[in-house]
């Protein structure tokens, strides 16, 4: 499939890019590659094929929900510069 350069110049006037007449004729080649590439992509024969996603068999794998001790909250504030109602204090960056 060939695509013109007034095909071209539409789809960059759509994505509000000014090409000179270089781009235009490179990428008019280079879109018209990619057009004849998924013409014959349509020649494929894919009877029997399921669509799919993704090309491996992958589903959401997570690990099972487990209720786990926490983090010593003293322990954590030993290392901190400076603390204020069991909680770390940083100086203020926003009024």
């Amino acid at each position: 499939m060939k695509i013109t350069h007034e095909e071209v110049k539409h789809i960059a006037k759509l994505a509000k890019l000014s090409l000179s007449e270089e781009e235009v004729e490179k990428y008019a080649k280079d879109l018209g590659g990619i057009a004849e590439f998924v013409e014959k992509l349509n020649e494929v024969d894919v009877t029997g094929v399921n669509p799919t996603a993704h090309a491996v068999d992958k589903y959401n794998v997570f690990r099972a929900d487990e209720l786990k001790d926490s983090y010593n909250r003293e322990a954590i504030l030993k290392n901190a510069p400076s603390k204020e109602a069991g909680c770390i204090s940083v100086p203020k960056v926003v009024e």
